[in-house]
C-alpha cells in the first residue's frame, strides 16, 4: 500500500485529551536532526502529551528525550570503524531493545541508519509483535539491493519517505506503507534564497567576477580517499581553461585533516583552494549560492547543490568487492536531482569512468553558457516544486503519520 500524504489527524479519545509515549532512536547526527524536529512538531501538535524514551543527541535532547546512552556510541561509519566497535553496537542494540520492551511505548520511531535500527526492530516485533513500528528515511531500496523493501515488511509498519519515488518503489517492491513527508531542505529553501552571500566573499577574498568552482568529495574517509586525486587532476584541467579560476572546498571535521593532506599532491594549476568548514551552514550554502559550478561526490549534497541552483558533475567510486555487485544496483542514475525529475540533465562518473578528463570536459561545459549549462538550470529549476507538499512542513507531515499510528492503537 502507497500513501502519498497524511491527512489531518483528531487527537480526542472519548472527549478527554490522550497522552503517549513514543520510543524513539536515532543513529546519527542527521538523524538527530529529523528527530527534534519531529518531536518539535509533534510537541506542537500534542503539547504536553507526549512522553519520549529512546537515543538520540543534542537536538532531540531539547525536545525532551532523555537518551539511554550517548548518540556517539553508535554513529560510527565505515566497515573499519563498525568492526572495532562491534561489542559496544552489540551492547547498545540489546540495551535499546530492553528499553523499548520495557516501555510499552504507543509508537517506535526509527530514524535511518539501518544497520543498527532495523536490528533493533526486528528484535522488538520478536518480543512485542503488537508495537507500531515506524521507518523515518527509506532504505535506497530503489537503487541497491531492492530485496530489502519485501525483508522490511515483517518488522516495519509504516516507512516515512524523503524523496517523493519512494512510495512507488516501495509498492512495486512489495514493502511496506509507504508515505511521502517530504524533504527537510525544503524547511531550509526560504532561508536559502534570503541568504546574502556578501559577507562570506569578503570575508575570504573571493571575487564576484571570476568563476568559483566547488568541490565536494564527501564526507567519510573512503570517499575521499577514493575521490580526491581525481578531483584535483580534474580542477588542474579546469583552471587551464577558466582563467582565475577559485576553488572553495567545504569539508566535514572528520575528513578535514585528510582533504588537507590529499591537497599537497594536487597539481600546481589547481592554486590554492580554500577549505572551509562543512557544518557552517552560513558558509557552505554562501560558497553554494556563489558557485558558478560545482564538483561533488554522490549523494544527499546533489539535492543541496539543486536547491541553490548550482549546476554540478557528479563522481562516485566504490570498492572492489561492492563493484563486483553491479547487477545488484537497479537505478539507472544516482544523481538524486536526476531521479526527482526523471531527467539526466546532471552528468555522472562513476568507478572507471571517473577520471580527470572525463570530469573537467563536463565540469568546463556547465560553467560556460551553453546548451549543457542551460538544461541543467532548467531541470534544476523543478526540483522544489517536485518536491513539495500539498500543505505544512516536512515535520508536521511525518508527525501526522506517526499520531495516526498511536491514535490506531496496537497491531492486531
Amino acid at each position: 500500500m502507497s500513501e502519498q500524504h497524511p491527512s489531518s489527524i483528531p487527537h480526542v479519545v472519548h472527549g478527554h485529551a490522550r497522552s503517549y509515549t513514543i520510543f524513539i532512536v536515532a543513529g546519527e547526527p542527521s538523524g538527530d536532526a529529523l528527530g527534534g524536529a519531529l518531536m518539535a512538531a509533534l510537541n506542537a501538535k500534542l503539547p504536553g502529551r507526549v512522553r519520549y524514551l529512546g537515543v538520540g543527541g543534542d537536538r532531540m535532547g531539547r525536545q525532551g528525550l532523555s537518551s539511554q546512552f550517548p548518540l556517539a556510541d553508535i554513529a560510527v561509519m565505515g566497515v573499519s570503524a563498525v568492526l572495532k566497535r562491534l561489542p559496544l553496537l552489540a551492547r547498545r542494540i540489546t540495551q535499546t531493545v530492553a528499553a523499548a520492551v520495557a516501555a510499552e511505548p504507543d509508537a517506535v520511531v526509527l530514524i535511518d541508519a539501518p544497520g543498527f535500527t532495523h536490528r533493533v526492530a526486528k528484535r522488538i516485533r520478536k518480543r512485542r509483535p503488537n508495537l507500531p513500528i515506524i521507518n523515518y528515511v527509506s532504505p535506497t531500496i530503489w537503487a541497491w539491493r531492492p530485496g530489502r523493501a519485501k525483508k522490511m515488511k515483517p518488522y516495519i509498519d509504516h516507512v516515512l519517505a524523503l524523496l517523493p519515488f519512494e512510495p512507488a518503489a516501495h509498492a512495486e517492491l512489495g514493502g511496506p506503507a509507504c508515505t511521502y513527508v517530504g524533504h527537510p531542505l525544503l524547511e531550509r529553501l526560504p532561508w536559502l534564497q534570503a541568504l546574502d552571500t556578501e559577507p562570506f566573499a569578503k570575508a575570504h577574498g573571493l571575487a564576484v567576477d571570476k568563476p568559483l568552482l566547488l568541490v565536494l568529495p564527501g564526507s567519510r574517509r573512503s570517499e575521499v580517499e577514493r575521490l580526491m586525486d581525481e578531483f584535483g587532476a580534474c580542477v588542474g584541467l579546469v583552471a587551464q581553461r577558466q582563467p582565475g579560476l577559485q576553488v572553495v572546498i567545504p569539508v566535514m571535521p572528520n575528513v578535514r585533516a585528510l582533504v588537507a593532506a590529499k591537497l599537497a599532491y594536487w597539481p600546481p594549476a589547481a592554486g590554492q583552494p580554500l577549505i572551509i568548514d562543512g557544518t557552517d551552514e552560513t558558509a557552505k550554502y554562501s560558497a553554494f549560492k556563489l558557485a558558478r559550478a560545482a564538483l561533488a561526490a554522490s549523494g544527499t549534497v546533489t539535492l543541496e547543490l539543486a536547491l541553490t541552483k548550482t549546476p554540478m558533475v557528479v563522481a562516485y567510486k566504490v570498492d572492489l568487492v561492492i563493484s563486483t555487485l553491479r547487477y545488484l544496483i537497479k537505478a539507472k542514475t544516482c544523481v538524486l536531482p536526476n531521479l526527482i525529475t526523471g531527467e539526466r540533465a546532471v552528468p555522472e562518473f562513476l568507478q572507471e569512468d571517473c577520471t580527470a578528463e572525463q570530469l573537467a570536459s563536463a565540469v568546463y561545459l556547465v560553467m560556460r553558457e551553453g546548451p549543457e549549462r542551460a538544461a541543467q538550470l532548467a531541470e534544476l529549476e523543478r526540483v522544489p516544486a517536485a518536491l513539495a507538499l500539498p500543505q505544512g512542513t516536512a515535520s508536521e507531515a511525518a508527525a501526522a503519520v506517526v499520531i495516526a499510528h498511536m491514535e490506531r492503537g496496537r497491531r492486531p
